[in-house]
């Protein structure tokens, strides 16, 4: 019993600081480049003749600017009371809490290149495919119309770029450190305590059922994928198959009930619906991608 809790210390601290050092890195070099990527030329980028082009635009700027909800709805407002071509939009709705550096420099450390670079282009072609689909659906017309204000790596600074990417970097850092915290106590309680054999006996799949019963539960449960990543490597290594985990992160990840909440206020319920389905979707098409693959 000792050696499991020295186990569980040690495998703890080496987690949470790696994740630790990973986030304020990563955090640092996204707010210098969206200190060059303005919301105006973000608008602008998304207004160019060529439509196709838009689509890649908007998907690119969602992932490369790693907003949570309160944050990404407001700028969304923003982008569609600019007359920002609907289709667009919604790519930069998918592409933000998904595709955000973060998540993928976590999932690489953490699962491996692999799974990290079949999630980017599974997500990146989805983004794409929902905002075409999206306005072909005349889902445009579900939009209300309202304004919301929100504060974001947009709002007005002063001072060096490298020292508002400083503030940046703390600023993002420091509300998730509760959820971090959590998700690699959980995760490490998992290593040291959790038999191989109870993870390798009702989670071990990589069929259909498993990866849609992960889908199916990660919607509602809303675990934070700073929170997720950690106990899913430890889920991994105790015998879950990494589609099954990468479905339940997509599916928590991308349609959490307060982002469906939010997305009630701008959207009429048609919308909000569609947008469910379409993570639903796209969680299980990934998880089975990702188990057939690797």
């Amino acid at each position: 019993m000792l050696d499991s809790i020295i186990d569980f210390i040690k495998t703890f601290l080496m987690l949470f600081f790696e994740l630790l050092i990973l986030f304020i890195i990563v955090s640092f070099i996204v707010s210098l480049i969206q200190q060059v990527v303005s919301e105006d030329k973000i608008k602008r980028f998304l207004s160019k003749p060529n439509q196709a082009i838009n689509y890649i635009f908007g998907m690119v700027f969602g992932a490369i600017t790693p907003f949570c909800s309160c944050s990404t709805l407001p700028i969304l407002a923003g982008l569609l009371n600019s007359k920002i071509p609907f289709g667009p939009a919604m790519s930069f709705l998918i592409a933000s809490p998904l595709m955000n550096p973060l998540m993928l420099f976590m999932l690489w450390a953490l699962l491996g290149w692999k799974v990290a670079v079949v999630y980017l282009v599974v997500l990146a072609i989805f983004s794409i495919l929902t905002g075409l689909i999206f306005s072909k659906m005349n889902l445009a017309e579900s939009y209300k119309g309202v304004n919301v204000k929100g504060d974001g790596f947009f709002a007005n600074k002063t001072g060096s770029r490298f020292k508002q990417a400083l503030n940046d970097a703390w600023a993002f850092l420091y509300p998730m450190l509760p959820y971090l915290f959590i998700g690699v106590f959980i995760g490490a309680f998992i290593y040291g305590f959790v038999p191989a054999t109870f993870i390798t006996k009702y989670a071990s799949g990589d069929g259909i059922i498993s990866v849609f019963i992960a889908s199916v539960i990660g919607i509602p449960m809303y675990i934070r994928p700073e929170t997720m990543l950690p106990i899913a490597e430890a889920l991994v290594s105790k015998g879950m198959s990494l589609g099954t985990v990468v479905a339940l992160i997509i599916g928590g990840a991308g349609a959490s009930i307060p982002e469906v909440v939010l997305l009630s206020k701008l959207f009429k319920k048609k919308f909000v619906v569609s947008f469910v389905i379409a993570i639903f979707f796209v969680a299980i098409a990934s998880g089975l991608i990702v188990n057939m693959i690797i």
